[in-house]
């Protein structure tokens, strides 16, 4: 048996993207920006898809830009909100548990003489809005927090930070990393969000194609120069079958969203109590109600998460040490050390992202095979064998 349990990664395209994407790669090849027949049928469903998607998504057309995903949406955000603040504005604000798109763009614009603050989080990876308020000073440019954590899962309460940003100066610009939330959750799309990314991939998409929503009245300047695709502000000749793939996914996964929900999450609930139920001295990570339908994650004390990761694909369960985009990388998750947890007990994690598409014997097959992926790691490790022998006095204490 064969478990697909990395849905946070990417998920599978689903038929109804292939679909609308198929007449696009074979017949209606044309340019969009020509003039002639084939070309004005391309414009035609792009601009069909931009509606469609902006329709899911509770914003104006005109408001949806499409990108290459979500990586080069943060990038656009943070670094054009720097460029439209100008010298007056030189800080930037980001929370502690941010992909690495967001981290990495806010550091390099450091290097380029910025002020970077993180906003902290709690021990559930929340950012509560007096946390927010205390890293905010005049001659911020922009403050980016994600909707949803893609390790441990936790769902931001964005609309009240949002809010919060906006009564200290309503110049600072919101910015909110909606990747893993678009298309699982309702975004909270208030007037006082600015800008969101969100990437096909992560709802039944296709990969290599997302979009940045930029509020009406913010005139973000482009980070692509070229033709002048897009309205002027994203230079790139159009991806047709690209937008016809996000905007069916979307419209797919928004028209089920309650229903696929409520079903991955209780996947998803099955599998975090049959793991704290058969494997002894592990710990749950993230806000336990208030998380992604279909995420679960966990720390196992004496293990490490790659060699975890490698075990469970000889059983054939597909999983992750945390974010697919860090995953070669020996440093432990920033987001694990973020919510307080020691940097050995970083290492020993595990995320595991169901959707609806799997089932309750999938789940079965799941928690037995972390029980023994963990058993054979432990059972080959030293530090497990000399704490297993007086588990009150060694670091077993911190999973009881």
């Amino acid at each position: 048996m064969f478990v697909y349990c990395d849905n946070a990664a990417t998920t599978p395209l689903c038929k109804q993207a292939l679909e609308a994407m198929m007449p696009w790669l074979e017949t209606g090849y044309g340019n969009a920006s020509s003039i002639y027949k084939l070309a004005r049928e391309a414009k035609r469903a792009l601009e069909d898809a931009r509606r469609t998607a902006a329709d899911c998504l509770g914003v104006a057309a005109e408001e949806l830009y499409f990108t290459s995903g979500g990586t080069e949406s943060d990038n656009w955000a943070l670094k054009g909100a720097c460029e439209l603040g100008g010298d007056a504005r030189r800080h930037i604000v980001i929370s502690a548990v941010e992909h690495h798109a967001v981290v990495n763009t806010a550091e390099y614009l450091q290097k380029k003489g910025y002020s970077l603050s993180e906003a902290p989080v709690n021990a559930s990876g929340t950012v509560k809005p007096d946390a927010l308020r205390s890293v905010l000073r005049p001659g911020t440019a922009i403050v980016s927090v994600i909707s949803a954590n893609n390790e441990i899962g936790t769902v931001q309460p964005i609309a009240e930070l949002a809010r919060t940003v906006k009564e200290f100066d309503k110049e600072i610009l919101f910015h909110t990393d909606a990747v893993q939330a678009a298309g699982h959750i309702p975004l909270d799309v208030t007037p006082d969000v600015d800008m969101f990314s969100l990437s096909a991939h992560k709802f039944g998409g296709p990969k290599g194609f997302g979009a940045l929503y930029i509020k009406s009245g913010v005139k973000l300047p482009p980070l692509l120069h070229g033709g002048g695709h897009e309205r002027g502000r994203r230079s790139s000749t159009e991806n047709v079958a690209g937008a016809a793939g996000l905007a069916a996914a979307l419209e797919y996964m928004t028209g089920n969203r309650e229903a696929f929900a409520e079903k991955a999450a209780a996947l998803r609930d099955k599998l975090i109590g049959g793991i704290l139920a058969a494997v002894p001295y592990c710990r749950v990570t993230g806000h336990r109600e208030r998380r992604l339908p279909g995420t679960a994650s966990f720390i196992f004390a004496a293990v490490e998460g790659e060699s975890l990761v490698l075990q469970l694909d000889t059983m054939g369960v597909a999983g992750s040490s945390g974010s697919a985009c860090a995953s070669a990388s020996l440093d432990p998750s920033h987001v694990l050390l973020a919510i307080g947890l020691p940097h050995e007990v970083a290492h020993g994690s595990l995320r595991l992202t169901v959707s609806h598409a799997n089932t309750d014997k999938e789940m079965d097959h799941v928690i037995q095979s972390v029980k023994t992926a963990v058993e054979r790691c432990r059972s080959m490790s030293p530090l497990w064998n000399a704490a297993e022998s007086c588990p009150v006095e060694g670091f077993l204490r911190f999973y009881e």
